[in-house]
């Protein structure tokens, strides 16, 4: 995801001089300095002092150690945390004061541009710090603005995890091709095709889905069989409490991973 933000600053003209870049892995260091031109460091040091944003890019299990080290340089610093899970009362108990911080949660399709960013500002962020941070994360997509913080928790199974039901989704349809007698390769063009057309015709019609999913639907055909039998079978729901699972276990990883 780190290498998707810098791309995309970079693609959007907002990057006035190399990003310094934190990564303790040389090899990795190696690499990004190789394709984006960073100021790539092993750990935090006084090139981290006067920056406007930090965004901490790196795991939840990770984040305490990675605000521990970066403590000392930060100043009047915006944190940027894409953490899933993790308070921001936890971000800045582990700072040692009030910081202006905003939680963010993106996902996988920011990597070609196409990613939808939840944003939450905690109250010490000012409305300068707002844009920064919509304007850092917007260079990999759309975003949103939450209002409460625990609302993070629903994003996350609702945007941040659900390119993998997505994908899910495309190879349930892909594998009934190849099972109704289709070759592989006709199966797969058509699954995909077929969500991102569906996608794209969503996006640029004003009726709602259920409009939409009705007018493909016609009585006693092929569509409406196809309805009734997920129906049946309450896809619906349980694609609902898969989006429910998420979002408990990114509350617990909070309280798992956000603890001194």
């Amino acid at each position: 995801m780190a290498s998707a933000l810098i791309g995309g600053l970079g693609a959007q003209g907002l990057l006035r001089e190399p990003p310094v870049v934190v990564e303790p892995l040389q090899e990795v260091r190696e690499a990004l300095r190789a394709r984006f031109a960073v100021h790539a460091i092993e750990s935090p040091d006084g090139s981290l002092t006067g920056c406007a944003a930090l965004i901490l890019a790196v795991k939840p299990q990770q984040m305490r150690a990675a605000v521990l080290s970066a403590a000392p340089y930060l100043g009047e610093t915006l944190l940027i945390s894409i953490a899933a899970g993790i308070p921001t009362a936890s971000i800045a108990r582990w700072a040692g004061r009030d910081l202006s911080i905003v939680r963010a949660m993106p996902n996988t399709p920011a990597l070609i541009g196409e990613g939808i960013t939840g944003l939450f500002a905690n109250p010490a962020v000012d409305p300068r710090q707002r844009e920064l941070a919509a304007l850092l994360l917007g260079a990999v997509g759309a975003t949103v603005w939450v209002g409460e913080e625990a609302l993070l928790d629903a994003v996350t199974a609702i945007s941040g995890s659900g390119p993998a039901y997505v994908f899910y989704l495309i190879e349930a349809l892909e594998r009934a091709g190849r099972e109704l007698g289709l070759a592989p390769e006709a199966a797969h063009r058509l699954a995909r095709a077929t969500f991102s057309g569906a996608v794209r015709l969503a996006e640029a019609s004003s009726e709602p889905l259920e409009v939409l999913r009705e007018r493909v639907t016609s009585k006693g055909g092929t569509t409406q069989a196809a309805l009734t039998e997920l129906e049946r079978q309450k896809v619906a729901e349980h694609i609902v409490g898969a989006a429910r699972a998420a979002a408990i276990r990114a509350a617990e990883m909070g309280r798992e991973f956000g603890q001194d």
